[in-house]
């Protein structure tokens, strides 16, 4: 009975934190739309009656439309409200893009730069929004976008036939209402044309919203590895019962790793889930009851750059995280950087600890990247 007991406290737990989390990004919605219409309509010129009241109207079912979409998108899955969905999340990204045209509208009104200038407040307001399209469109197409990044690492210990042999590590592929099965087949193919040794997956393969999981998970079966497919949770496979997940991806012939430790020809790898790494007591006793040696080379899934220390003191060679998506859009790559820091993106030293963290190769709200492009990592031993 614990189990049911522990899951069900979470489980009401989540739903207070989700409702807030609503409640917080609808505020924040209502506001951004209202910057944006207030700054469009003084710049521009106010327009006849009948086109202000449908403005405000249109752009006041627009604020709402991300939330609604989300909460259905987590309920019901099938085409129209996965069209809905992708339109809402397409809009929000436009959005985050207006809002910074209207501050940036502000600001150059404020400073007294528009004078300088000797540029019209319409041709201002025209020239800033219209940039705004042209970034949230350019940021469409580089989502879409993704690329094979090599990189060439050195570990120490490493078995020696591990030199020269190549991992791939896939993350964040958000499978979901934007991102289905032929966005995951061709994620395949990309790995099929690189031909890793072993498969690397540190968590969110899902969106976390209601799909055909083992239908989004096939095309894992038609890619072979030497050495096989390692899979991790990350937080958006932890929104609900993580176990449709979990069965999902074992279905799909990937290895699901527990919270455990397999050796691969002498390689360790060791695969903690998101829940449980982002406990530091839970975690630190996981890789404790690992048993790590420290005399050959190590590699850890998680799904988050944090906890940097217990990995290390561990004895890890290399952890292989995702999560911070790089920002994905500006400014959003400001603030994660904020955040994380070093460990935002790419190859960075922790003492002994090396750790790389992707961008990953979907997207998770807006479809969109600027600033931190998606990817799939290919390493070479050496």
């Amino acid at each position: 009975m614990l189990p049911v007991r522990f899951w069900k406290a979470r489980m009401a737990g989540l739903r207070k934190r989700i409702l807030v989390f609503v409640l917080i990004v609808q505020s924040i919605l209502f506001l951004g739309h209202w910057l944006v219409y207030q700054t469009w309509t003084w710049f521009w010129g106010a327009a006849d009656p009948f086109s202000t009241t449908s403005l405000q109207v249109a752009l006041g079912l627009l604020s709402i439309s991300f939330v609604i979409a989300s909460l259905l998108g987590h309920r019901y899955s099938n085409l129209p409200v996965s069209i809905f969905y992708r339109l809402a999340a397409t809009w929000l990204g436009f959005l985050n893009f207006l809002f910074l045209a209207a501050c940036a509208c502000w600001l150059v009104y404020g400073g007294g730069i528009l004078a300088g200038l000797h540029l019209a407040r319409p041709v201002l307001a025209g020239v800033l929004f219209g940039v705004a399209v042209f970034a949230a469109l350019f940021g469409i197409v580089k989502a879409r976008w993704v690329r094979v990044r090599r990189i060439t690492i050195r570990l120490p210990n490493l078995p020696q036939a591990w030199r020269g042999r190549r991992a791939a590590l896939v993350t964040d592929t958000h499978l979901g209402h934007i991102n289905g099965k032929r966005f995951m087949r061709r994620i395949v193919a990309m790995l099929r044309r690189v031909g890793p040794d072993v498969v690397f997956i540190s968590g969110d393969m899902y969106d976390g919203s209601k799909g055909d999981y083992r239908r989004l998970a096939e095309p894992w079966k038609s890619l072979s590895s030497r050495f096989g497919i390692y899979f991790v949770t990350g937080n958006h496979e932890e929104f609900s019962d993580r176990g449709k997940y979990l069965d999902a991806v074992q279905g799909s012939g990937v290895r699901v790793l527990n919270n455990e430790k397999v050796t691969l020809d002498g390689l360790q790898v060791v695969g903690v889930h998101y829940s449980d790494s982002s406990n530091p007591e839970r975690y630190r006793a996981i890789l404790e009851r690992a048993a790590v040696d420290r005399s050959r080379a190590s590699i850890l899934l998680t799904h988050v750059p944090h906890a940097l220390p217990i990995a290390e003191k561990a004895g890890i060679s290399l952890q292989l995280s995702g999560h911070t998506h790089g920002g994905q859009i500006f400014p959003f790559t400001w603030f994660t950087s904020r955040i994380f820091g070093a460990y935002t993106y790419g190859l960075r030293r922790f003492r002994e600890l090396l750790v790389y963290t992707s961008t990953g190769a979907g997207t998770w709200g807006p479809p969109m990247r600027l600033g931190a492009p998606p990817e799939i990592v290919l390493f070479t031993f050496e």
